[in-house]
């Protein structure tokens, strides 16, 4: 194999590890901070993939127009989804077992109103690329890739340098002594699952245009993307970005050198290999 289509095969990877960090993103922050494992956060990115879909195929619009729409719209959802678990005081691990079942009734209703078949979202721009001497970077790819580190910073700035980002992580570390110095924890809570569900309608919507959509597509992306959050650490929107990069080149050079058929196997693979080595993030 060439060294141009090895570089290729990994500037792919590269770009589809900034949409990987994006959705581990949501999970990473709820997970950490707010002590809820949201699983229907996938879920959630693919409806919101689907909508921008929907939007751009019947109605025109461009996706611009369906993410000022899909982000508020997911906030929303993403308190009503809090509410509930807040009200029902839902552990831990109840909030995996609940959230699993928001996933199957998801899909469900994609499947329902969408049915089972690929579809694929076509904008005039899907092809353009731009060239630096025998490699091709996809203007799409590239577009998911700049606004998943753009998101990525924003969230770790808000985390460790503004006053709500401290009294967030200063709940999530000892409750009751943050309380005592007069942080709303319920109050901060909502606000920041919110954002988490809203995170994940900005994932759907760049799925949607670099991505073949399908139903049964929600359940592969569980299982890298959750790779992702615990290689990236809780809590951690650059570690979610970095390890989605790692599990992105790992899988582009895989398929490229070895056989695609071992690309599922990659992320969990670095995984157990993190965890065994035990490096200090993890």
């Amino acid at each position: 194999m060439s060294a141009s289509l090895l570089l290729q095969s990994g500037i792919g990877g590269l770009l589809l590890g900034g949409i990987y960090g994006l959705l581990a993103m949501g999970l990473s922050l709820s997970w950490g901070l707010l002590r809820l494992v949201n699983l229907s956060h996938f879920a959630l990115a693919f409806l919101g993939a689907y909508l921008t879909y929907q939007f751009g195929a019947q109605f025109g619009w461009p996706a611009y127009a369906s993410l000022l729409i899909i982000v508020p719209a997911f906030f929303v959802v993403g308190l009503a989804l809090h509410t509930i678990f807040v009200r029902f005081d839902v552990s831990e691990f109840a909030s995996m077992l609940v959230t699993f079942g928001v996933t199957v009734l998801i899909e469900s209703l994609i499947q329902w109103i969408w049915s089972a078949d690929f579809r694929k979202y076509e904008t005039p721009y899907a092809q353009e690329s731009i060239r630096l001497g025998p490699l091709f970077i996809p203007v799409l790819e590239l577009t998911a890739f700049a606004s998943a580190a753009l998101l990525a910073i924003a969230a770790w700035l808000a985390l460790h340098r503004t006053l709500l980002g401290r009294a967030l992580r200063a709940a999530a570390h000892d409750g009751p002594i943050a309380a005592a110095f007069g942080i709303n924890a319920r109050q901060l809570s909502y606000g920041l699952a919110g954002l988490c569900s809203a995170s994940a309608g900005v994932a759907g919507v760049f799925i949607a245009l670099t991505s073949t959509l399908a139903p049964s597509q929600i359940e592969a992306w569980i299982g890298v993307v959750f790779a992702v959050v615990i290689i990236g650490g809780l809590a951690n929107p650059l570690g979610a970005l970095a390890a989605g990069m790692l599990i992105g080149v790992a899988e582009a050079i895989t398929m490229a050198t070895v056989n695609p058929a071992w690309a599922p196997l990659v992320a969990f693979s670095i995984l157990i290999a993190l965890l065994l080595w035990k490096p200090k993030w993890l």
